[in-house]
């Protein structure tokens, strides 16, 4: 073989090589594609949830879950309601499915989601998870009681949506107004203690096994109930001997119209009732785990340390009369 002939073999050769690849390729026709992998994650019962794909038809029975989906640009898909939730006002117009407890099997499978999300914590959400599973949907739980809880909330909302990106600007954006928070706080001299009136009369107040106690936390405040328990029943007698320094005063379906503390005969000698340390907040924003939780870590951090500097914080709420 001539030197000419060598290098005239050498330069074919590759080429032939590579068309010879991309001829089998072709050929392979659909095998040569990647294959997808199903969407996967783990629920807060320890379940794995598994989705043929990401998620674009969801059901929320919980109203926190539709404000994670909204701050993450995902509204379009949702795909109804349940009665109490008009909250973003885009899925006002959406279909109702009823209560988030006892939701309408029917009006469900007329929609076909392909994705239930369902807040944990009653044996009643464990049935209707039951209920609706045996009808074919997937049904996810999730039981946020802490901001960390939420984060993870939004990521595992970011798989299942495939919209991770927007899951992690979402926490990014949250943590990063907590830190300014927190950056102010840590300049304060005390932390007043506070009581969270979730319900009266039969008085409840919120535990430190709630959000509302990560919220009074990272706001500079220290939660009067020291037990585990999400939500705490006392007496009035109890309430008085904790003496707490702050009473915040939700407003919404759980306490629609509460007596002011200032109205009530045993409260008058409370510390929070003799300087008029009383404020009224939005249940949605502090008892509803969700992006509005941050709101509240601002506005109770100016409530409780007004002499420190809170230029940029959204203060929505008011002193309750």
């Amino acid at each position: 073989m001539t030197d000419a002939v060598v290098a005239r073999f050498r330069t074919v050769l590759p080429a032939a090589l590579l068309l010879t690849g991309i001829l089998f390729l072709t050929d392979l026709g659909p095998l040569a594609q990647p294959v997808r992998a199903d969407v996967r994650i783990t629920d807060d019962t320890g379940r794995t949830i598994t989705l043929a794909a990401p998620a674009r038809r969801i059901i929320a029975l919980y109203g926190g879950f539709n404000e994670i989906l909204a701050a993450m640009g995902q509204t379009d898909r949702i795909i109804a309601r349940t009665k109490a939730d008009l909250t973003p006002p885009a899925i006002a117009a959406l279909p109702s499915i009823g209560t988030h407890m006892r939701p309408n099997t029917e009006i469900i499978t007329s929609l076909g989601p392909d994705c239930i999300l369902q807040l944990g914590g009653r044996k009643q959400a464990a049935q209707t998870r039951q209920e609706l599973e045996r009808l074919g949907f997937p049904v996810v739980f999730f039981q946020p009681a802490s901001f960390a809880d939420l984060f993870d909330v939004i990521r595992r909302v970011g798989i299942l949506t495939g919209e991770e990106a927007a899951a992690d600007a979402l926490t990014r954006d949250m943590r990063k107004r907590l830190d300014a928070v927190a950056r102010t706080v840590a300049q304060a001299d005390v932390r007043p203690t506070v009581f969270f009136e979730v319900r009266y009369p039969n008085l409840l107040g919120a535990g430190t096994g709630s959000i509302v106690d990560d919220i009074i936390r990272r706001a500079g405040g220290r939660n009067v109930l020291e037990g585990s328990q999400k939500l705490v029943r006392l007496n009035e007698e109890e309430l008085v001997h904790l003496n707490p320094q702050v009473y915040l005063l939700q407003y919404g379906p759980m306490n629609p119209t509460p007596v002011p503390p200032a109205r009530r005969p045993h409260f008058s000698s409370l510390a929070a009732v003799r300087q008029g340390r009383i404020l009224a907040v939005d249940e949605k924003a502090y008892s509803r785990p969700g992006p509005r939780a941050v709101d509240a870590v601002e506005q109770l951090a100016a409530f409780l340390h007004p002499h420190l500097p809170f230029p940029h914080l959204q203060t929505n709420s008011t002193p309750a009369p």
